[in-house]
């Protein structure tokens, strides 16, 4: 339960130590063995020498998104709607259909984030190609002087934004919008 308050933060291991009443090695280990079951999703952080101070520590997600409700308490639909988390298991959940959608390999996807605030929810690195998802629970999506940032320092090939809708469309040069629907259509009409 205490994991399901941590998903979708940067984790600080000896806090979560301190909470447990265990050292940070020992949570980082059973971290680990959580991850090796695929319970949880802990996304590193991607570093390069860009001349900004970078975030270092990795994000914490429940891979399993109705076990994140249950843990929290939320029941249904309307719950989780009024639920101050709703952002994150929305962002939780559309990272585990974007990993899924590339076949992505755990060494493969990252986080990005300066201390000037700079970030990217997901970037996966394949194939020599480096493509950006920022995660965005809105009806509206936008590019942000953030995304700018991101899609300059990291030379990426593709930034989307994936947010709850159907359509995709494009938001900025390099930008667009990708809706979580379509990306799941995709998916579907690949498998079949």
């Amino acid at each position: 339960m205490m994991l399901a308050h941590y998903h979708g933060q940067t984790v600080n291991f000896s806090e979560l130590g301190r909470s447990f009443g265990a050292a940070d090695t020992t949570v980082r280990r059973y971290l680990d063995i959580l991850s090796g079951t695929f319970m949880v999703r802990q996304l590193p952080p991607w570093f390069e020498n860009i001349g900004k101070r970078q975030v270092k520590a990795p994000k914490l997600y429940l891979r399993d998104s109705g076990l994140f409700h249950t843990l929290l308490g939320i029941r249904d639909k309307d719950e989780l709607r009024r639920h101050p988390k709703l952002g994150t298991s929305w962002e939780g959940l559309a990272i585990e259909t974007v990993v899924r959608h590339h076949g992505a390999a755990e060494g493969e996807c990252y986080l990005w984030s300066t201390h000037g605030r700079a970030e990217l929810d997901l970037l996966i690195v394949v194939e020599g190609r480096r493509i950006g998802y920022e995660v965005k629970y809105t009806e509206t999506p936008r590019a942000t002087q953030s995304m700018q940032t991101a899609r300059t320092d990291l030379r990426l090939d593709d930034l989307h934004v994936v947010y709850p809708g159907e359509r995709c469309f494009p938001l900025a040069d390099g930008i667009d919008a990708m809706g979580l629907g379509a990306l799941a259509a995709k998916d579907l009409a690949i498998r079949i």
